[in-house]
């Protein structure tokens, strides 16, 4: 158990019980406890036990003490109320373990990122944060977050997940997207059919991308976020169905090479039109599968019309730079995406390309 004091600063002698203030309105009033308790109807024991703390003010008790002493009931009761409160944070922060607090090390880079936005106070102590994150995380104690369902249910696909990094990201992506105003329903047919819109936001300034973006997706009743990336968080994409029906769809910038962004966003789409998402949907770097094959195929086509590719290729028009610039306009998308197709396929050797900054 951690040690009292030093936590939030609050010591159990600050904490007054309302006895106390009931103590010296009779002290002023020159009343005895006697007297009071005839005043109420109540028992002079039962006087002397609230008034030395040993009991609390029930409502009943705190009417009987308005009509005795002309101080509202809400008075006493809100009294009441406030002692309870700072009891019950006092005794919750003295019972924090060592573990839980143990928990703050795998949260290194989320508290860093979390105080940049205003969510975390970096002055907070240990144990003051610990309490921050449970209601940040929706939970009584952080030990528990690995049970949850979406923090467990990729464990075991990647040994490099940080159960509670991912949580913490994925509360992230819900917090960021709360307040974006989207359409009433999910139109995959309306996301479809933006396709050639999106892809003609690559042409943007990078300042500007993820407004439009979030913009368009908008518009199909999708909140899109780019979000920071955390060490033990090998996100990709998170995509969740919101209460309301809406979609959350969030990106990292892990690699930020434009055209790795490019087509993992596309590869993200391709996931909501495949109808992949009945509840939630984490995109790791490192899993495979025909799911992840799909949505790959769909991503490279929106991007790259596939026989047109292979007929480049065939022709060799990816030796010289102005062919490649050539291609990517016919494709409507800029020539990185073009030499990243290259690159990946190693039809050409690996070399500089555009990067984002931005998230």
């Amino acid at each position: 158990m951690v040690k009292e004091k030093n936590l939030v600063g609050l010591s159990r002698d600050y904490i007054i019980h309302p006895g106390e203030t009931l103590a010296e309105v009779l002290e002023d009033r020159e009343m005895s406890q006697r007297e009071l308790a005839v005043r109420t109807g109540m028992t002079e024991k039962h006087i002397s036990t609230v008034i030395h703390g040993q009991k609390g003010i029930s409502a009943a008790f705190a009417r009987k003490l308005e009509y005795a002493l002309g101080i509202e009931t809400s008075f006493w009761m809100n009294l009441q109320a406030n002692y309870d409160r700072e009891l019950l944070e006092f005794e919750e922060v003295n019972n924090i373990t060592e573990a839980e607090l143990s928990v703050l090390k795998n949260l290194k880079e989320v508290i860093e990122v979390w105080t940049s936005f205003g969510w975390l106070d970096e002055e907070t102590n240990p144990a003051a944060m610990v309490l921050d994150f449970r209601m940040i995380f929706g939970i009584s104690n952080l030990l528990d977050t690995p049970k949850i369902s979406y923090a467990a249910a990729y464990r075991v696909q990647n040994k490099n997940v940080d159960p509670y990094v991912l949580f913490a990201w994925q509360r992230m992506c819900e917090l960021l997207t709360k307040n974006i105003e989207i359409a009433d329903e999910v139109d995959t047919e309306k996301l479809r059919e933006m396709i050639p819109d999106i892809k003609q936001v690559m042409f943007m300034r990078a300042n500007q991308i993820q407004k439009k973006l979030t913009a368009i997706f908008s518009e199909c009743g999708i909140a899109f976020r780019i979000v920071p990336n955390f060490t033990g968080a090998p996100v990709q994409g998170f995509i969740k169905k919101t209460e309301d029906g809406a979609l959350i769809l969030c990106m990292t910038l892990r690699q930020k090479f434009a055209d790795i962004f490019w087509f993992t966003l596309f590869h993200e789409i391709a996931h909501v039109l495949n109808g992949d998402t009945k509840h939630e949907f984490i995109d790791f770097d490192s899993v495979s599968g025909e799911v992840e094959s799909k949505a790959d195929s769909m991503a490279g086509e929106f991007l790259i019309d596939s026989k047109e590719y292979k007929s480049f290729v065939a022709a060799e028009g990816y030796k010289r730079s102005s062919e490649i610039e050539r291609f990517a306009s016919t494709q409507n998308v800029k020539d990185y995406i073009v030499q990243g197709r290259l690159m990946k396929e190693k039809i050409i050797p690996w070399k500089a390309r555009p990067r984002y900054e931005w998230a």
